[in-house]
């Protein structure tokens, strides 16, 4: 069975494309240059993909500074290093709807009846992108908007680790032989990867390892 994984060089990411290619999937990974602030992720996706066998693998250029709005693509807007509540300004307006859009367009193409995504609702940002009601409302979406879904072959949206805790998604993923060490998650990670560790994603990654009782293979500045 053919699938579509959007694939950030992330943690979680990662781990969803190992429990993918586990459960027997041919897999087609997808990754965004939208702007983000470092590149050091993409060259992340490239080394996952690589490793844990992705079938292709595709980076697609979206730039998302044109419209700004997230401290992620617009460097005015700094990136917190305390605790912030509700949505914070690393959220990036609408980034889920349109990676998917892609991802869901690329399903049509190469036959895939599948589309992964590693998000989260237990241990994340405060992202509104990442909740099971989006997810299903996307999935509901799919089936409108395409020829496969009007011709009565449904395009199913998977996110297995999307109750999960981010410690419960170490373990999996180490389970399955995911070498962590391979990706970046720093909201502004250097150009060699090296991550800042005090943004809310060095942050989750950091007590993630802790909670997993895994070792953090994470290369922080400080």
């Amino acid at each position: 069975m053919k699938a579509v994984l959007l694939l950030s060089g992330g943690l979680d990411s990662a781990t969803v494309l190992a429990m993918a290619r586990a459960e027997g999937r041919e897999v087609h990974a997808l990754s965004v240059d939208y702007g983000q602030r470092h590149r050091a992720e993409l060259d992340a996706s490239r080394r996952v993909a690589a490793a844990l066998g992705a079938a292709s693998h595709r980076i697609i250029p979206l730039d998302l500074r044109t419209i700004g709005g997230s401290a992620l693509t617009d460097d005015a807007i700094a990136v917190p290093e305390t605790p912030t509540s509700g949505i914070p300004v690393t959220y990036v307006p609408a980034r889920n709807t349109l990676m998917l859009a892609l991802a869901l367009g690329h399903a049509e193409v190469v036959g895939a009846s599948e589309i992964y995504i590693g998000v989260n609702a237990v241990d994340y940002s405060g992202y509104p992108d990442c909740r099971p009601e989006f997810i299903a409302a996307f999935e509901r979406l799919a089936q409108l908007a395409t020829r496969v879904g009007v011709e009565g072959q449904a395009i199913a949206v998977r996110a297995p680790i999307i109750e999960m805790s981010k410690g419960q998604i170490i373990q999996a993923g180490t389970a399955l032989g995911v070498d962590y060490g391979l990706t970046v998650s720093c909201y502004q990670a250097t150009a060699d990867g090296l991550a800042c560790g005090r943004c809310d994603s060095c942050r989750l990654r950091r007590q993630g390892f802790a909670d997993a009782g895994v070792p953090d293979p994470t290369r922080y500045l400080r």
